[in-house]
């Protein structure tokens, strides 16, 4: 059925039109463009090509038989048309999420796949090394870990579990707050020996940075705040957007970075005495429909206690400066942990 918006349509008509959609792949992609603002945004989100994204929008839109974007150079703006089609595919969406966790809550076995969506140091440094301990129990279980400073939205399904830095706002997830993040300065032995150890912010300004740029931690904001009337040519050696890539620069002696507290236990840098503590809150989100899944239930439960602060001391309330995790820590070596190298006989 060929799907009409013409003037002058009562709006009743047009809702009864709109039901005889069918394309969903083209429709969730409007979708993403209305959400991103723009068909690049979109497309990267998507990670499909701009030409494609806009290939699809002019079959949507001749399908719908409206225009629905107006474009310029500073974006995308809907059209009266276009308010209304959001409207009716946001329904859509909302039914084919509903219909696959009622579909998945249907076979009660522990088995098959969990997307966990994760922040790129957690999923690497933490969540990763220790997947194994969970596949020892759920051996049915193929957790899709997708490690990236994006945060993930749980209600669009982009994920069936999310781990984020920052309370999610949508009112559609379950929250649960796993414990809290611990940022401070750190370098590399060779660098101090090199270049000596900064002791405050002043003795930051002569020395090499390397900085990690994600939109969940505020890095622009933070360097700003704590070096006004610099930029960040003035001082940076290197910048990331990862946190991997961050470390492995610090540890090798391109200058000095900002790390969780925990990133001692992985070995090559070192805590620098700056007064400098900066906390972030981590937090778990999912769907109340896929918490009803046994799968997915049981990854929920795993990951609430592998983030526990009553055993793991890095993730307290508090701040434990690195040099006192061997004197409050009693489990398994630190280094094995988080999935670390010994340093011991090189």
């Amino acid at each position: 059925m060929s799907l009409t918006l013409e003037r002058g349509v009562p709006q009743e008509e047009r809702r009864k039109s709109l039901g005889g959609l069918t394309d969903w792949d083209a429709a969730r992609i409007f979708l993403e463009v209305v959400r991103c603002g723009s068909f690049r945004s979109a497309a990267e989100r998507l990670d499909l090509s701009i030409n494609v994204v806009r290939r699809r929008i002019d079959d949507f839109e001749r399908q719908v038989g409206a225009t629905l974007f107006t474009r310029d150079v500073h974006g995308t703006h809907l059209t009266d048309e276009g308010a209304m089609v959001v409207s009716a595919v946001e329904r859509m969406e909302t039914a084919a999420f509903d219909l696959m966790r009622a579909s998945n809550s249907v076979n009660s076995t522990i088995s098959g796949e969990v997307r966990v969506a994760v922040t790129e140091g957690l999923g690497t440094f933490w969540v990763a090394p220790r997947l194994v301990e969970f596949q020892r129990s759920y051996p049915n279980i193929l957790v899709d870990l997708h490690c990236a400073m994006r945060s993930a939205d749980v209600s669009r399904h982009e994920a069936d579990v999310a781990i984020h830095l920052s309370q999610p706002a949508s009112l559609d997830a379950k929250l649960v707050r796993l414990g809290r993040m611990h940022l401070m300065f750190f370098a590399s032995e060779a660098y101090i020996a090199a270049h000596g150890a900064p002791k405050s912010f002043a003795d930051l300004t002569r020395h090499r940075m390397v900085l990690q740029s994600a939109d969940q931690t505020a890095t622009k904001e933070l360097f700003e705040s704590f070096f006004p009337g610099f930029s960040q040519r003035d001082l940076l050696a290197m910048r990331t957007n990862v946190s991997s890539a961050n470390y492995w620069a610090v540890a090798n002696g391109a200058g000095v970075g900002v790390f969780p507290t925990y990133t001692y236990a992985l070995g090559g840098v070192v805590p620098l005495d700056i007064e400098f503590r900066r906390p972030f809150d981590i937090w778990l989100s999912y769907h109340p429909g896929s918490g009803r899944i046994p799968r997915v239930r049981r990854t929920i439960d795993w990951l609430v206690e592998a983030f526990n602060p009553a055993k793991f001391p890095w993730f307290r309330d508090e701040f434990v400066h690195p040099g006192e995790f061997k004197a409050v820590y009693m489990g398994e070596s630190l280094t094995h942990l988080f999935g670390g190298f010994s340093t011991e006989g090189r």
